[in-house]
């Protein structure tokens, strides 16, 4: 079966060393986590993994197994590209003098929804949010000109269909 990408919703009680332990589920099955953010999530006092790693659609069932063995896991999700509305935001630092010239730049900021943070004689901040081929593109255009630092977050996502998290918490004993 050919790899596909996956997005991984962990909902968690939020204990030091989970993330190692999580993380270590991937690294004995060599799988290459492609991103990862954790955040507070929807339920007070709950955390939220959201992990995206590309693999066969056989071995997510598996993963999700051993995500859920974790005591801390209340409950692990998978979702296709399809099933989730996501986002990434990136950053880029840049020569400021490239900001007066022409306006070539200041265009491409306009067409792609960027928004400049910050700017000073030395450099400008770009803010970028949106999906990976839309950051890729821009990271593309703006390295021609020479980017001076970058960073991307990783994916937060949200599924299309209700996921019914705080029910299915509500049946769980306490």
């Amino acid at each position: 079966m050919e790899n596909q990408s996956y997005t991984i919703s962990v909902y968690t009680e939020n204990n030091i060393g989970l993330l190692n332990r999580i993380s270590a589920i991937f690294q004995r099955r060599h799988i290459n986590i492609e991103s990862l953010n954790t955040s507070i999530s929807e339920i007070d006092g709950v955390s939220r993994f959201t992990i995206v790693v590309n693999v066969a659609p056989d071995q997510i069932k598996k993963l999700i197994g051993q995500i859920e063995k974790q005591v801390e896991v209340i409950k692990a999700f998978y979702h296709t590209e399809e099933e989730t509305i996501y986002q990434e935001s990136c950053l880029f630092k840049i020569k400021s003098d490239l900001l007066l010239e022409g306006g070539e730049i200041q265009q491409k900021i306009i067409e792609t929804n960027s928004r400049i943070v910050t700017v000073n004689k030395d450099f400008f901040v770009l803010e970028k949010s949106g999906n990976k081929k839309e950051i890729e593109a821009l990271y593309n255009y703006l390295n021609a000109f020479g980017i001076m630092q970058f960073v991307r977050s990783g994916r937060i996502a949200i599924t299309k269909n209700e996921m019914k998290i705080s029910s299915l918490l509500n049946t769980l004993p306490n």
